[in-house]
C-alpha cells in the first residue's frame, strides 16, 4: 500500500516571514495537494531565547493570506498533536539517552568558559574557528574522557550537561536529493552537534528527526542552507533505527540578491526599497515595522505566482499561474539547482498582470482600504466598480488606484494649468464655454454620444479634436493621466463634468 504523502513546514517563531520561507511553504503545499497528501505546519520553538511574541500568529496570518491553509498545525489541530516542539519536550530525552546507551552520543559537561577556552587554546591560522569534533572531543570534559563513575556522579549531582552526537571518523554518508541527485558527506568534516540542551530542550537536529518520524512525514523540503546539517540527520535516522522511514529530501535553491551575489536579506530590501517579508512585521522589542508585499499592494495570487517562478518553471513559456494550475503542473524535478535572482520589477509585473485579470468586485475591499487611508470617502459601490474597471490596466500595485482613480470621487486636488496655459486662446475659450452649454442640454449621457458631440463642435469651431483633448483631460482629472476622457465624463456624470470644465475655464482667465 502506498504511503499517504505528508509534508511539513517547520518555522521558528522568531520574526517576520521572509519570502524564501513562503516559497518553501509553497513548494511543500503544491506537492502535497498535487498528490492528495497532507500539509503540516509544526512550530520549531525549541530555542526559547529566540522566541518572539506574536511571530507564530503572524506566520498563520501570512499563510492564510497566501491561500495555503495547513491540514494540521497548532491552530488547526490534528492526529499528531501537539504541533509545537516546546509542548513535545517530553518526547525527546528518551531518544537522546538511547543514543548515549548505544554509543552514538555522549554527555558533555563543559561550561561556557570551557568552550571558550577550547576555541582560544586550539585556534591556529589553519583552524581559526575550532569546533567540538573528533579531533577535540578527547580534550574536553565529557563521558568519553571521564570514567563511568565520574559521569554517574556528575549526573547524580545535577551538573549541567548537554548530549552531543558522536560523529564517526572519516565515513561517507549520502542520500538522494530530489533536486540535486546524490549528495555525499565526509563525517570527519562535521562537528559533534548538540542534540539535547542543558535545559532539557532538544536542538533542531534531534527534534526534526524525532518529529518527522512520529508525524509520519514522507517528504522534507527545506532551503539549501540546511545541507550542511544533513549528515547529522542522516546518521540520526540510522542510529535510531528508523532509516527505512526517513523522508525523501529536497534542498531548495536560495533566493539571491538582485545582482545574484549572495542570499537576499531584509537589509537588501531596506537598501534597495522593496519588501522581502510577506506582510508587515513589527518587532515587539524595537517597535520597528518592516513593510511586506501585502501592504505594498501585492495581490496574494501574484505573490504566490512570483514565488513559484523563483527557481521553478513548467518547461513552457507560461508565466501566469493560478494556484490550481500550479498544483496541476508543479514538479520537484523542475526546480533548479542554482539560486534564483530576485527581480522586484518582475515581481511588480506579476502583480500588474493579476490586477488586469481581476473582476472589479474582487478588488473593491482592498482598494477601499487604500482610499480610506488617503482620506477619500467612497460610498457608491457602482461608481467604485466602474472606476476600477477603467483604470486597472494602469495600476501595478493596489495603492496606484488612489493615484489613478481619486478624481472619480473628489475634485482633483491639483490642476496642471501650466500644461494648458501656453496654448490657450479665445477660440478654445469659446469652444469650452459652448461645450458647457451643450453638455448641460444633452439628452443622453453616454461616452460615445459625448465624444460625437465634442468632435462635431470642434469641427464647427475649426479646431482639431487633438488640440482640445489635453485641456479637457486636465479639466476632468487635473493632470496628464487617466483612461479615455469621454469614459471619465460619462462616469462622473453631467453635473460634475460641467462643474469641472467651468472651474478650469475660470482659472485660465485669472
Amino acid at each position: 500500500m502506498t504511503k499517504k504523502i505528508r509534508v511539513r513546514f517547520a518555522p521558528s517563531p522568531t520574526g517576520g516571514l521572509h519570502l524564501g520561507g513562503v516559497r518553501t511553504v509553497l513548494f511543500n503545499y503544491l506537492f502535497a495537494k498535487q498528490n492528495g497528501g497532507d500539509f503540516i505546519v509544526r512550530i520549531e520553538d525549541t530555542d526559547q531565547t529566540r522566541f518572539v511574541e506574536g511571530a507564530e500568529a503572524y506566520i498563520f496570518d501570512t499563510l492564510k493570506w497566501c491561500g495555503m491553509v495547513p491540514d494540521e498545525s497548532p491552530l488547526h489541530g490534528g492526529p499528531f498533536a501537539p504541533y509545537r516542539q516546546s509542548e513535545r519536550k517530553a518526547n525527546y530525552r528518551q531518544y537522546a539517552e538511547q543514543l548515549v546507551i548505544d554509543g552514538y552520543a555522549y554527555y558533555a559537561f563543559d561550561t561556557p568558559a570551557d568552550l571558550e577556552a577550547m576555541r582560544t587554546a586550539y585556534k591556529t591560522p589553519e583552524n581559526p574557528s575550532p569546533q567540538y569534533n573528533h579531533a577535540l572531543r578527547d580534550k574536553m570534559r565529557n563521558s568519553l574522557t571521564l570514567t563511568a563513575d565520574e559521569t554517574a556522579n556528575l549526573l547524580a549531582s545535577d551538573t549541567p550537561y548537554v548530549i552531543r552526537i558522536k560523529m564517526p571518523l572519516n565515513e561517507t554518508v549520502s542520500f538522494n536529493d530530489m533536486i540535486r541527485g546524490e549528495v555525499n558527506f565526509n563525517t570527519s568534516q562535521v562537528d559533534d552537534k548538540v542534540l539535547l540542551k542543558a535545559d532539557g530542550m532538544p536542538t533542531y537536529h534531534l527534534a526534526v528527526v524525532v518529529d518527522d518520524y512520529q508525524m509520519k512525514i514522507t517528504h522534507a523540503f527545506r532551503g539549501e542552507e540546511w545541507l550542511p546539517s544533513a549528515p547529522v540527520h542522516l546518521l540520526l535516522w540510522d542510529y535510531l533505527g528508523w532509516k527505512n522511514e526517513m523522508p525523501e529530501w529536497a534542498h531548495l535553491p536560495l533566493i539571491l540578491k538582485p545582482d545574484g551575489n549572495g542570499k537576499l536579506s531584509k537589509r537588501d530590501g531596506d537598501r534597495l526599497g522593496f519588501p522581502v517579508f510577506a506582510s508587515d512585521w513589527t518587532d515587539p522589542k524595537t517597535h520597528e515595522t518592516t513593510t511586506g508585499f501585502k501592504e505594498h499592494g501585492f495581490l496574494p495570487e501574484a505573490f504566490v505566482n512570483l514565488l513559484a517562478m523563483l527557481g521553478w518553471n513548467d518547461g513552457t513559456d507560461q508565466e501566469i499561474f493560478s494556484m490550481d494550475e500550479l498544483i496541476a503542473q508543479f514538479s520537484m524535478e523542475r526546480v533548479h539547482k542554482g539560486g534564483a535572482k530576485f527581480d522586484y520589477e518582475k515581481a511588480k509585473w506579476y502583480n500588474h498582470e493579476w490586477i488586469k485579470r481581476k473582476h472589479p468586485k474582487e478588488l473593491e475591499l482592498s482598494i477601499q482600504k487604500y482610499f480610506a487611508e488617503a482620506g477619500i470617502t467612497v460610498t457608491d459601490d457602482a461608481l467604485l466598480a466602474k472606476a476600477i474597471e477603467l483604470v486597472k490596466d494602469r495600476c501595478t500595485l493596489l495603492p496606484d488606484f488612489v493615484t489613478q482613480a481619486a478624481f472619480f470621487f473628489q475634485l482633483p486636488e491639483q490642476i496642471d494649468i501650466a500644461a494648458v496655459q501656453p496654448k490657450w486662446d479665445d477660440k478654445k475659450n469659446m469652444f469650452f464655454n459652448e461645450l458647457i452649454r451643450a453638455y448641460e442640454l444633452s439628452a443622453v449621457w453616454e461616452s460615445s454620444d459625448l465624444e460625437t458631440e465634442f468632435k462635431e463642435m470642434a469641427a464647427a469651431h475649426q479646431l482639431k479634436p487633438g488640440e482640445l483633448m489635453l485641456p479637457f483631460r486636465i479639466m476632468l482629472v487635473g493632470g496628464k493621466f487617466g483612461p479615455g476622457v469621454f469614459e471619465i465624463a460619462a462616469t462622473i456624470g453631467r453635473n460634475e463634468t460641467v462643474a469641472r470644465i467651468k472651474k478650469v475655464v475660470v482659472l485660465l482667465h485669472l
